[in-house]
This record gives C-alpha cells, structure tokens and sequence, in this order.
C-alpha cells in the first residue's frame, strides 16, 4: 500500500503590517526631528572670593546681576552697588534699561567677558533667562542687517545673596 506524504510548505511571513507601520512613523520621525533644535550654553558657578588678593585689583570690573521680585540690582563684587532698575508698571523686569546700562559698562571694561546672575529661589524662569540674554548680548539693526554685540558672554549661575533687614 502506498502511503501519501503530505507535502508541506514552508510557511510564508507576513509582514504588510509591519511594513504599514515603517512607512507611517518614517516620515514621521523624519518631520520632527527637523523642527526640533537643542541650544547649550556653557555656565558656571560664580567664583568664590580670595579676599585681599582680590581687593588689590580695583580696576578689574565683577559683574554681578541680582535678580529680586521687586528689581534688578546691578554691581560689582568689589565696589558694591552700581545701579537698582526696579520693575516696569506692569511687574514685569525692565530688560531694556538692563541692557543699556551693562553696555554702558562694557564700554568702560572692553576686556572683561565673565558675569555672575545671582536670582533669588522664586524667580520665575523666564525673568532669568531674559536677564541673562540681557547680559550676554544686544542686537542693532543696522542697513538691513541685524548686527549682534557681545558684551558679557561668559555667564556663572547662583543664588542670590540674603537681604539685610
């Protein structure tokens, strides 16, 4: 007697869903890492007092940018207070006047490229970060052209220093 074999064929992997699946999330993923940018800013801590040794030099400017609810206070470390620019009317920071004096400031030390912004722990995040664009930076048009100054580009994060009563 004859025996049948079945014949077996080998079985077929189906793959169109997965395939659905790439030609979906490609373009996908393609669309949006183009719109997604990362900016880094190097910082540091502001940097720890030597005492006499760093009295001696008087002409040498350290800046430091307070930032309180009520203003910002503006000075050096060695010579103490510059200029206070409280808020505006609305509350809100007044990051142009800010701007103008630290360019006032830049024009007497032209060297100098370090700044501390010391903000107190309830400052609202984006008041520092205005701030802080304040300091490194203004830009000018110019022509047609937008021109960008430099002025305190190397910034060092703190907190702020405690009031006296």
């Amino acid at each position: 007697m004859r025996v049948r074999r079945l014949r077996k064929h080998p079985a077929a992997l189906e793959i169109s869903a997965f395939l659905n699946l790439i030609v979906v999330l490609v373009p996908f993923l393609l669309s949006t890492a183009v719109f997604t940018r990362l900016a880094v800013l190097d910082m540091s801590l502001p940097a720890q007092s030597s005492g006499a040794a760093e009295q001696l030099k008087v002409d040498h400017l350290q800046l430091e940018v307070v930032i309180r609810p009520e203003a910002i206070e503006v000075g050096d470390r060695i010579g103490g207070l510059i200029q206070r620019i409280p808020n505006t009317d609305k509350g809100l920071a007044d990051v142009a006047a800010l701007n103008t004096l630290v360019q006032q400031i830049k024009l007497k030390f032209p060297e100098q490229r370090d700044a501390s912004v010391l903000a107190e722990p309830d400052t609202v995040y984006d008041k520092l970060v205005q701030v802080m664009d304040a300091v490194r930076g203004t830009q000018a048009v110019q022509g047609r052209e937008i021109v960008r100054t430099e002025l305190f580009p190397d910034i060092a994060i703190g907190d702020a220093p405690v009031r006296k009563q």
